[in-house]
């Protein structure tokens, strides 16, 4: 590593220092009678394409910058203008500047913004004053007046400058020159968008005489005994009130009271202040207490399950500016779907996020604005992390870090960042966090000796080592074998997925050692685009980028649900619900709560309709108790299939949903499943150019339909290929191998059908084909057998595979086409989408829906919106039953236009609806970065026989 020697006035630039001028790290409040004034709104902007290019005549007072440009304080420049202040840059972990540290490319966008503001009259003229930035990337110089008072990096920290000498009652101007790349950036590569400006809140405070510089709220609980001991430290002394516990205690002085504990599950806050000589500070206070015993994370004293997600901040207009409406927004969402835990990935939040953390009840990892990702491609060397000359910055990242948010009970862990290898700042890190606040668990993923961390933390370990881990047999140091251990990350929700969900859950719930893990993540990083909807790496001209990888969240960019959250609801509710033959099993799968915030009601559903229901009374069973509950006798029902449903519902409104919202279901057969059933009473009969059998007419040389009735079908055959999934395309690293790259180069993506014979016999007309690639020696044969009782028509096909098959298919069924089909009805799995590994949230019962509606928007589009247990589907004039359920997608464009698209806004519909009528699909997996599917979701070429019953809905 290298250092220059020269000096400018823009070597602040490539200093591995954290900065000057800044004060010291402290907690983020807002005063209860303080005075603040936002500065945010429209600033004046000059954007240079260098950061020498403009001298800093810009910060003078009497500057005239009435022709500059303006840009929206707090906002990224590269998001306003329409392109002409730059573009976004995605990388997942290259640098997009030559590795080189210290330095950064001359070319070094920079950004020149001035606010002139007054000050409000009632602006007391005692005290001092400090300017806030919550957020800047990726270093910024201030000057206020003319005065240079300070640099800093540290994108995602808070940074204050004390100003109050320097403010003037009218006519202040604050200039902050901010360069996108510095010394800092090297810090910061964290697999998201690239994207300069100053996009938190910059807030000039008042500082009263005798305010508070700093506090720290301790707040432990004691299970055994019920109580909790307060202690707010603080720099300045004062007293600290809690009306409902009736405490007023001098600060720095411990006491102790009856409590209600705090935990994701019941975030008890208490209200109280510290009151100092200069002003009242309010307090939410949240008893609880965080330890590492018997080799478990214990909160309260109980082992918790970290049913969680990893966080980047997005918002697919604003980037990395969001209000506090949308972080209010991610957090109902997250509870709505029984997440109970956030990993900040990989910087700390907004400060407002994890205010609503404490007060709805999150589990929190915050994680240190520390990322060198991009080191991995030299072997880590020269990575800051261990190089002494950057202890300083990143001892200024973790104080930074822990001071702004040590006040929050939602925090268990303090994380030192992601992916940064290992090293001696590391530890310097771990050392300074565990000697300032030993309260709290610290973690970090890439430090698999556990040398600095308290928790063994992992990321995409695959089912099968997740349980070697459980069980204890994973080796490594004789500390981290005492550990639990955490996936991190796992289950990458990137497009149709991520699969498997349910077997990692399964795992977590059976051995205690694995307490959780964080889906990686919670939303897809699509840039809002006027021509492609949402754009993703590469649509910007990126000279390297990797392309959608940053749309791998569990809901899209607009926030809506995808498939991916609704099964992760399902996987990880709270209540497990079971049974069989009459008999129900409840069991409270809580850490804390016990049921008797939740109502129970069952419903009795033939052919997938309530024709009964009512309520179910639950006894308010503890964490971990079991109830077995008996149902009501059914009501008599012949010669359909039916289903008990049995559902838990909040009780009463609580601060995240309504009374009535659904926590989890459970459905057992009462039942068996009813199969069609066509006599071959009719006999196929050859014409001039048509043979007809029952409703149905056939080409006479080909065999292939033509008609059922007076619906026009397109030629049902043999369909293998599915248009690749994000995961199919995947990676290797998991598993040696890539299943789009296996299909495609057997050739499954171009099959070609060879006609052997039709055969028109007595009951049946039988159509036998061979299904092959171009050269290659494997193949299928596929033999169609056509009965018909003389109104319905039946299908049979039968497969076998020929030659030396070595890999699983994509789907098996057929696939046809239908000249008109809007509305869908289905009795089967809903109401969305689901696959052989992504299956437990698909309820079956009675659904509707368009077509159009079926699709499941992916922002690279592929494979999507099958309905899965499908016993009969009603569509384009036609009712499909199946003989066993299969699996169905309707669709107004082909799989290869599907599989040709890179963005939904390529998909055109065009005058036929196909429709795929599967016998089996593989399974999904999460390849795009972890597992692929698991060896009991592989479709393997094997001799297989499905049916499909057709008749003509009257019209």
């Amino acid at each position: 590593m290298s250092f220059r020697t020269t000096s400018s006035a823009f070597d602040y630039v490539e200093d591995v220092s954290p900065g000057s001028g800044a004060l010291p790290p402290r907690a983020w409040y807002a005063s209860s009678d303080a005075k603040a004034l936002p500065l945010d709104g429209a600033w004046r902007f000059r954007l240079s394409a260098t950061a020498d290019a403009e001298d800093d005549s810009f910060a003078e007072e009497g500057y005239d910058a009435a022709g500059w440009a303006e840009v929206t304080v707090p906002g990224h420049w590269v998001l306003q203008g329409d392109g002409a202040f730059g573009l976004p840059i995605y990388t997942n972990h290259l640098y997009p500047f030559p590795v080189d540290p210290p330095h950064v490319p001359t070319e070094n966008p920079t950004g020149d913004h001035l606010r002139v503001f007054d000050l409000p009259a009632d602006w007391p003229a005692d005290g001092g004053a400090v300017v806030r930035f919550d957020g800047v990337e990726s270093c910024a110089r201030v000057w206020l007046n003319g005065t240079d008072i300070g640099e800093f990096k540290g994108s995602r920290l808070a940074h204050e400058f004390a100003v109050g000498h320097l403010l003037k009652p009218k006519g202040n101007v604050l200039a902050v020159r901010v360069h996108q790349w510095s010394a800092g950036s090297y810090l910061e590569d964290q697999d998201q968008w690239w994207l300069p400006g100053i996009f938190r809140e910059v807030t000039l405070l008042h500082r009263p005489a005798g305010s508070a510089l700093d506090f720290f709220v301790h707040a432990s609980y004691d299970h055994l005994t019920g109580e909790g001991t307060l202690r707010v430290d603080s720099d300045v002394d004062g007293r600290v009130l809690v009306p409902a516990l009736d405490i007023d205690v001098a600060t720095g002085e411990s006491v102790t009271a009856l409590v209600a504990p705090w935990s994701a599950e019941s975030p008890r806050l208490y209200d109280g202040e510290l009151v100092t000589e200069g002003e009242r500070i309010p307090l939410r206070i949240g008893f609880r207490t965080v330890a590492l015993e018997d080799g478990l994370i214990k909160v309260n004293g109980k082992p918790i399950l970290l049913k969680g997600v990893n966080r980047h901040e997005w918002h697919p207009e604003k980037g990395r500016t969001l209000d506090l409406a949308t972080m209010r927004e991610d957090v109902l969402l997250m509870k709505r779907h029984n997440i109970n835990a956030v990993r900040t990935s990989h910087y700390p939040p907004h400060p407002a996020f994890l205010d609503l953390c404490d007060e709805y009840g999150l589990w929190v990892i915050d994680e240190c604005d520390l990322e060198t990702h991009g080191f991995t491609e030299q072997n880590w060397r020269d990575n800051p992390v261990d190089d002494d000359r950057w202890t300083p910055a990143l001892l200024d990242r973790a104080a930074r870090m822990v001071e702004r948010d040590k006040n929050h009970p939602s925090i268990v862990f303090w994380s030192l960042g992601n992916e940064a290898g290992t090293g001696r700042g590391l530890t310097a890190m771990a050392e300074w966090i565990h000697g300032r606040d030993p309260e709290r668990l610290v973690h970090y993923e890439g430090d698999w000796n556990c040398r600095d961390t308290d928790v063994y933390s992992r990321m995409y370990a695959d089912h099968s080592e997740v349980e070697q881990i459980g069980k204890e047999l994973d080796g490594g140091t004789l500390g981290r074998r005492g550990l639990p251990f955490i996936q991190c990350e796992y289950a990458h929700a990137m497009g149709n997925g991520p699969g498997g969900l349910a077997d990692y859950q399964d795992l977590f719930e059976k051995y205690d050692r694995l307490q959780g893990g964080f889906i990686w993540e919670w939303i897809d990083h699509g840039v809002r685009h006027p021509e492609l909807g949402y754009a993703y790496g590469g649509d910007f001209g990126e000279e390297l980028h990797d392309g959608n990888f940053v749309c791998d969240g569990l809901i899209f960019p607009d926030r809506t649900p995808s498939p991916g959250l609704i099964e992760y609801k399902k996987v990880v509710e709270p209540v497990r619900i079971e049974g069989a033959e009459g008999t129900v099993r409840v069991t409270n799968k809580y850490d804390f709560a016990d049921l008797s915030g939740l109502a129970f009601e069952w419903s009795y559903d033939v052919e997938g309709e309530t024709v009964e229901a009512g309520t179910l009374s639950v006894p308010a069973l503890a964490p971990g108790e079991s109830a077995d509950l008996k149902l009501p006798e059914p009501p008599a029902h012949e010669g359909a299939e039916a289903q008990w449903t049995v559902r838990a519902l909040l009780a009463s409104d609580t601060a995240w949903a309504p009374k009535g919202h659904v926590v989890a279901w459970g459905q057992l057969p009462a039942s068996s499943v009813v199969r069609p059933s066509v006599a071959p009473t009719d006999r196929p009969v050859r014409g001039e150019k048509l043979i007809t059998l029952g409703p149905a007419s056939f080409d006479g040389r080909t065999g292939a339909l033509k008609a059922i009735g007076g619906v026009t079908v397109e030629n049902p055959r043999l369909d293998v290929w599915r248009a690749t999934t994000d995961n199919d395309e995947g990676t290797e690293w998991a598993t040696g191998i890539r299943y789009s790259t296996l299909w495609r180069t057997l050739g499954l993506h171009r099959m070609r059908h060879r006609l052997d014979s039709v055969e028109v016999g007595e009951d049946a007309l039988t159509v036998r084909t061979r299904v092959a690639p171009a050269a290659r020696e494997v193949g299928l044969t596929a033999v169609y057998r056509w009965t018909s009782d003389g109104s319905k028509l039946r299908l049979t096909v039968s497969v076998g595979p020929e030659g030396e098959w070595t890999q699983p298919l994509p789907r098996l069924g057929i696939r046809l086409g239908l000249p008109e089909a809007d509305q869908v009805k289905w009795f089967g799995g809903g109401p969305g989408e689901a696959y052989p590994d992504t299956h437990r949230a698909s309820m079956v019962g009675r659904w509707d829906s368009t077509v159009d509606a079926l699709q499941t928007p992916y922002l690279r589009p592929q494979e999507n919106g099958a309905r899965a247990d499908v016993r009969w589907v009603e569509l384009g004039g036609l009712r499909i039953e199946g003989d066993p359920e299969f699996s169905f997608t309707a669709r107004r464009w082909t799989t290869e236009q599907l599989d040709a698209a890179t963005h939904l806004t390529d998909l055109r519909a065009g005058d036929t609806v196909w429709v795929n009528l599967d016998h089996g699909h593989h399974g999904v997996g999460s390849q795009s970065c972890g597992p692929g599917p698991l060896p009991q979701y592989h479709l393997r070429a094997e001799p297989a026989e499905f049916s499909f019953v057709f008749s003509v809905l009257p019209r």
